[in-house]
């Protein structure tokens, strides 16, 4: 429900589900990837803090934007214990991740592998990171839920977010949250209550740190509306024979949706009132739309600035197809 819809339905097909994990092959997953997971002690005109990152390639850590947000020094330091000179090349707000080039890489450490397919709920993993500056620590989990979202500076949400029951503590920000064969499966980023933790996933990973290496940036798309779920009683309101979708509630003044997809009337009281005459979005180019999440997965990982999406409506009962030019997101506030 915020301007600028993120999120995209899911067009790969989940991993099958692992095997239980076991300490023997927690044991091996460790021995395997420890030592491409370094530690990151950042100091800013507020004083030091610490996060972690992973090796993406053999110059480049990938970590989360927050973690070096400020940096006016940055130190990493891999399992062989020596810390080394790291420079941030590139920031992305909107998904909170980052890149740091080091002046060097340990004999024998590699880049880790990225999962080319969803994970499936369920399915084993382990928080890598340096919690609390605990550096290698491992902890282990399942992946709870997929196709989360994560609220971002300026209104907009991550998408395609990973929910783990994995530990993830202060300091794991930033650490690879991998699956059993040593493949990356997001990013860890935020912890919700006790045993919530959230991790940017590794397909927006692989949309996004390819551009920050290059350019030092990356645009996303943005389509300008404000959207609420399709209750029955939208359903109701819109002469909707499903309640399924999202349904149109503002536009962005001079937006890209602006003057193309038509905003619903509030109706009954503030507390239960329900949008009627709204546009209900159910695809994006022909890929279906549930909840905001799936139009603003699809719009992050699948589209650019300047590309035309066609969304299918539901407007008076009519299903119809509109075209609409995808804007640049702005700047976060």
């Amino acid at each position: 429900m915020v301007f600028g819809a993120d999120a995209g339905p899911s067009v790969d097909p989940p991993a099958p589900a692992e095997t239980g994990a076991t300490d023997g092959n927690l044991t091996e997953l460790y021995e395997q990837t420890a030592d491409s997971v370094a530690k990151l002690r950042v100091e800013t005109d507020a004083g030091t803090s610490q996060g972690s990152g992973f090796l993406y390639d053999r110059r480049h850590v990938v970590t989360n934007a927050h973690v070096v947000q400020g940096a006016t020094d940055l130190t990493v330091q891999f399992s062989d214990g020596a810390w080394r000179t790291g420079t941030v090349v590139g920031t992305d707000p909107y998904t909170d991740l980052a890149v740091v080039r080091v002046d060097s890489v340990p004999n024998g450490v590699e880049p880790l592998p990225l999962a080319e397919s969803v994970p499936r709920p369920g399915q084993p993993v382990a928080a890598f990171g340096s919690p609390f500056g605990l550096q290698g620590t491992i902890t282990h989990g399942i992946v709870s839920g997929v196709n989360r979202s994560m609220r971002v500076n300026g209104g907009f949400s991550v998408p395609d977010t990973v929910q783990t029951d994995a530990p993830v503590n202060p300091g794991n920000s930033g650490g690879p949250l991998v699956s059993m064969d040593g493949t990356v499966v997001g990013v860890n980023r935020a912890k919700e209550g006790d045993n919530i933790g959230f991790a940017i996933s590794a397909r927006l990973v692989e949309r996004v740190v390819p551009e920050l290496i290059a350019d030092g940036s990356i645009t996303h798309s943005f389509v300008g509306i404000r959207t609420v779920p399709v209750t029955p009683s939208v359903a109701a309101e819109n002469d909707l024979e499903r309640a399924t979708g999202i349904a149109v509630v503002e536009t962005t003044a001079d937006g890209p949706a602006d003057g193309v997809l038509q905003a619903g009337n509030w109706t009954g009281t503030s507390a239960g009132g329900v949008p009627s005459d709204a546009d209900v979005i159910v695809a994006i180019d022909g890929q279906p739309v549930h909840s905001q999440e799936d139009l603003s997965r699809y719009l992050m990982l699948h589209t650019r600035p300047g590309e035309t999406v066609s969304l299918t409506v539901y407007r008076g009962g009519q299903r119809l197809t509109v075209d609409v030019t995808l804007g640049e997101r702005p700047s976060p506030t």
